[in-house]
This record gives C-alpha cells, sequence and structure tokens, in this order.
C-alpha cells in the first residue's frame, strides 16, 4: 500500500483526487501541505476517514518517513521546485500537468528523477479513461482506416472560479491551452500513437484573463498526416467533444473525455450501420494514483510516464511561440 502526500491540497485535490484515493485499492493518502495554511484544519476536519497529517513546509512533506510518493497538485510554477524537492528525498512522484511552465523545465525534472532513481509521472489522467483506450484500440484495429483529421475541444466557465492562480502568469503556464488544452494534445497523441511536428495557432484575450488567453484554437500536424483542431476555451460550459475521420470512417462522442457522466462512443465506418457504446469514464482518477502505486511498488509499467510531460510540453511551448509569432512552429 503506497502512501501518497499530496503537495498543493485544493480544489483539484478536493473534487479529483481525494474521492478516488476513497475508492483506491493500492494506496491511500497520509499526508499533505497547503499554500493556504488558514485552511488546514478545514481540510483534517473533513477527510478525517484518512490517517492525514499536515505538514508546514513542502520540505517536511517530501522528507516525511510517513510519506512514500508525492502528489504534486500545486500551480504549474511551483511544480518544478516541488518535484525537485521530492526527488531530493528519494520520493517517487506523480506530477500534475502541464509539468511545468516550459519544456526546459521538464527536462530538469526528468534529469533529476534519472540521477535519483526514483519514477516520475505525469497525471494525464485521459489515458486512463475507457473512452480513451476504447478510440485507440479502434485506430489501431483500422475500423476507420488511416485517421485524416481529427477534433478535440475543451470548454469551461472560469468566471469567479475558485482557482484564481489560473489568470495569474507567475502561476500558470497559461490559459486554456496549458491547462486543459494539454489534454487535447495527450489523447490526441496517445489514441493516434503519433507525435506532433508543428502547429499554427490564435488566440483570444479580455480583461478578466489579463495576461493568458481566455480561448484559442490550434492545428496541430502530427508526423503520420493526421491534422488535427484543438479548440479550448474559459468561457463556455463545460465541453469535451473529440472526433476522429479516417478514410474509411468516423470515431468520437461529444462528451468524449468527461469522467462525470456515462457518454455514447460513435463508430461509424463508410458504408455501414452506426455502433454506439455506453462507456463510463468513472474511476480514471482512481485507476491512475493506483497504476503508479503499482509502478512504484512492482514495476508494472505506467502509461503516463514523464517523459509524455515533456513531449506535451514542447507543443504547448511551440503553440504559444505560434500564437505570438503569428506563424507555424515546429515542435
Amino acid at each position: 500500500m503506497i502512501r501518497y502526500g499530496i503537495l498543493g491540497f485544493g480544489l483539484h485535490a478536493v473534487r479529483r483526487l481525494m474521492p478516488a484515493f476513497s475508492e483506491a485499492k493500492h494506496c491511500t493518502v497520509t499526508g499533505f501541505w497547503r499554500r493556504d495554511q488558514s485552511k488546514v484544519q478545514e481540510v483534517l476536519e473533513q477527510y478525517h476517514q484518512f490517517p492525514l497529517h499536515s505538514y508546514d513546509s513542502p520540505e517536511a512533506l517530501c522528507s516525511s518517513s510517513d510519506v512514500d510518493a508525492i502528489f504534486v497538485a500545486s500551480p504549474d510554477a511551483l511544480h518544478l521546485p516541488h518535484t525537485l524537492t521530492a526527488l531530493k528525498h528519494r520520493k517517487p512522484v506523480l506530477c500534475e500537468k502541464p509539468m511545468a511552465m516550459n519544456a526546459a523545465e521538464s527536462e530538469r525534472m526528468l534529469e533529476a528523477a534519472e540521477r535519483a532513481h526514483v519514477p516520475l509521472g505525469v497525471a494525464q489522467n485521459f489515458r486512463f479513461e475507457a473512452s480513451v483506450n476504447r478510440m485507440r484500440d479502434i485506430i489501431t484495429a483500422g475500423t476507420i482506416g488511416k485517421p485524416l483529421l481529427a477534433r478535440s475541444e475543451f470548454h469551461y466557465y472560469t468566471r469567479q472560479h475558485a482557482r484564481t492562480w489560473l489568470t495569474d502568469p507567475s502561476l500558470a503556464c497559461g490559459g486554456p491551452v496549458g491547462d486543459v488544452g494539454v489534454h487535447c494534445i495527450d489523447a490526441l497523441r496517445y489514441i493516434l500513437q503519433d507525435e506532433v511536428s508543428a502547429v499554427f495557432a490564435r488566440a483570444l484575450y479580455d480583461k478578466d484573463s489579463g495576461a493568458v488567453e481566455f480561448a484559442a484554437t490550434s492545428l496541430l500536424e502530427f508526423r503520420n498526416g493526421t491534422i488535427a483542431d484543438v479548440t479550448v476555451s474559459t468561457r463556455a460550459e463545460y465541453r469535451t467533444p473529440l472526433w476522429i475521420t479516417g478514410s474509411g470512417g468516423l470515431v468520437g462522442a461529444e462528451d468524449a473525455l468527461t469522467v462525470d457522466h456515462a457518454l455514447a462512443l460513435h463508430t461509424r465506418p463508410i458504408g455501414a450501420e452506426i455502433s454506439t457504446e455506453q462507456i463510463s469514464n468513472y474511476t480514471t482518477y482512481q485507476d491512475q494514483v493506483d497504476a503508479f502505486a503499482l509502478h512504484i511498488e512492482s514495476g508494472v509499467p505506467f502509461v503516463a510516464p514523464g517523459i509524455e510531460g515533456l513531449r506535451n510540453q514542447r507543443v504547448l511551448d511551440a503553440t504559444y511561440r505560434s500564437i505570438k509569432s503569428g506563424k507555424r512552429e515546429l515542435v
């Protein structure tokens, strides 16, 4: 049983991580550090069923003998220092996406993990979704032929959002491109089993988003020829459609990436009847923390190792370069 410490206990821990740990079979949570120390007692009272202990600094949490692994859930700009602190104490790290503020920081994290000889994973949780894995299987089987075009969207509403740091460029990698666009990028890379070679992007800004974008569209060119449109925003209701058009058909769903309710995945080969499957991604976060625990304990391969975080970060970097330059940028 792997004992996690959560470094950066905030809204994500409340909404996603703690419910996942309550159902996990191979791990639990024994410690946490919260940026706002005034809310520590609130956490202890809310999660009294866990053997939780609060720590007054990242260093104290990472050095604790009561913690086996660190889940870094702090704002993006803290991922590098927090991961390095954990690795200094030879603690395996599962780091939230985006992995860092840029690819150079991600490279430093990977180098530190290699020197410490401990696992480093990135929390690209959609790799654990039943819907994403089913689409990957359908593409691999050639059911819709060669993938030609893809469309992935991720929208959510952030006016008066609890995570106020999302529009602070000193803490956030960017706006929705860095926050959820990275999910679209990773899901497409994983489903297509292909890499992005170039990006052309445009973004929108307003007084509420400040220095970070509130919406963007990116055209991704994949090495094997697929062209993907990734559109994200923080000015719309929650939506996560993902569709792939191939030379022999179509596969996708309007709520392809959601974990909140069941979804209908549609597959339609050209000239054939449409096939619809009801799929639930309810256990996604539970499966992710359990999978990393098994990786630590037994060496079971983890499908989101740190190198995948770096590869996603390189695409993000190219996207932001394209937004600034107005040109197509190589990854």
